[in-house]
């Protein structure tokens, strides 16, 4: 079991693992970390460093077995066992994602959406189907959610996500405009804000030619 791990690490772990399932669709059977840095633009020892922090996965002289390593690192993210997910909200984000090949699969497996439109509520977006947002309540009552993706303006966010508490909602993924917070530790909340992808990309921009910005 992995003692403390940080963010950066686990923030790069997803990639790692989205890598290795690229290298055993072509039928790449090993890897060294080496080849793995040059192919990611990431540091070897860095790859070393990150995986060694939950176990020694390599051998000298031999590098990593690509399957093997996929699959623990999936373990890693509790990617071997089943979520279910609804999405609160199908207007334009949360419709694109209802179309999203991953909330379809064995891992993430989206059982409904949720919204306050009536022309909406009753159809199907992406094969789910959409509730009311009256009917959230009971929904949760009677099917377990691990996942709630949150899809909606600012001003509902937290009494939605209240809601989800209540429901025994184990996880939410936020990505209304603010960082939402919730009473206790029973649920974990993960705040994504599209606009900081994306002032990052301009920064890149403003500074591609290695000006550093001034003060």
């Amino acid at each position: 079991m992995a003692g403390y791990v940080s963010e950066a690490v686990i923030r790069r772990l997803p990639g790692y693992y989205r890598h290795l399932c690229e290298l055993e669709a072509m039928g790449v059977k090993q890897i060294s970390s080496q080849e793995m840095g040059r192919q990611m633009h990431l540091i070897p020892s860095q790859i070393r460093q990150d995986i060694n922090c939950f176990g020694g996965f390599g051998r000298k002289g031999y590098g990593y077995n690509v399957t093997s390593l996929r699959q623990h690192i999936g373990e890693i993210l509790g990617l071997d066992h089943p979520h279910s997910v609804i999405i609160i909200g199908a207007g334009s984000i949360g419709s694109a994602l209802a179309h999203y090949p991953d909330f379809h699969g064995e891992t993430f497996d989206t059982k409904a959406l949720f919204d306050i439109d009536p022309a909406r509520v009753g159809t199907n977006i992406g094969g789910v189907p959409v509730y009311s947002m009256e009917e959230l309540d009971s929904y949760l009552a009677s099917h377990r959610v691990d996942i709630a993706v949150l899809c909606v303006p600012k001003e509902a966010a937290q009494e939605i996500l209240n809601r989800l508490e209540a429901g025994g909602v184990s996880a939410v993924w936020n990505f209304a405009p603010l960082d939402l917070q919730h009473e206790t530790d029973r649920m974990l909340v993960e705040n994504v804000h599209l606009s900081d992808s994306l002032r990052v990309l301009s920064y890149r921009m403003a500074h591609q030619d290695g000006d550093a910005p001034k003060e």
